[in-house]
C-alpha cells in the first residue's frame, strides 16, 4: 500500500490499494521519469503514471497496457511508445475483454 496519507476534509486519501493483473503475463512498475522496460527497451509512458503498476499482456498485434481496469493502448517497440487508444475510460475495447 501507498504511503501516501493526505487530509481532504472529514476523509484520508491511503494511496491506491496493491495493484494485481491476474490475466495479464506479467506487470512493470512506471519508473520516476514515466517510463517502462519491454525487451531491453525503455517505453515512454508519463510521468503522471510514476511509481504505479501497469499490467503487461502481449497478443497478436502487439503489447497490451492497463491500469487498474482500465485499458490504455499497445506498445509499438519499434517507435518505443505507447499507442494509446481514444478513450480509455470508454467502452472496452481490448483482446482482454
Amino acid at each position: 500500500m501507498s504511503d501516501v496519507c493526505r487530509e481532504f476534509g472529514s476523509r484520508t486519501y491511503h494511496g491506491l490499494p496493491e495493484l494485481d493483473y491476474p490475466f495479464h503475463d506479467r506487470d512493470a512498475l512506471v519508473t520516476n521519469c514515466g517510463r517502462i522496460c519491454v525487451y531491453r527497451k525503455k517505453i515512454n509512458i508519463s510521468t503522471v503514471m510514476a511509481g504505479q503498476k501497469l499490467g503487461i499482456k502481449e497478443v497478436d498485434d502487439g503489447i497490451w497496457l492497463s491500469f487498474m481496469h482500465y485499458d490504455l493502448g499497445y506498445i509499438d517497440l519499434e517507435q518505443r511508445a505507447l499507442q494509446p487508444i481514444d478513450n480509455p475510460f470508454g467502452t472496452r475495447l481490448s483482446p482482454m475483454s
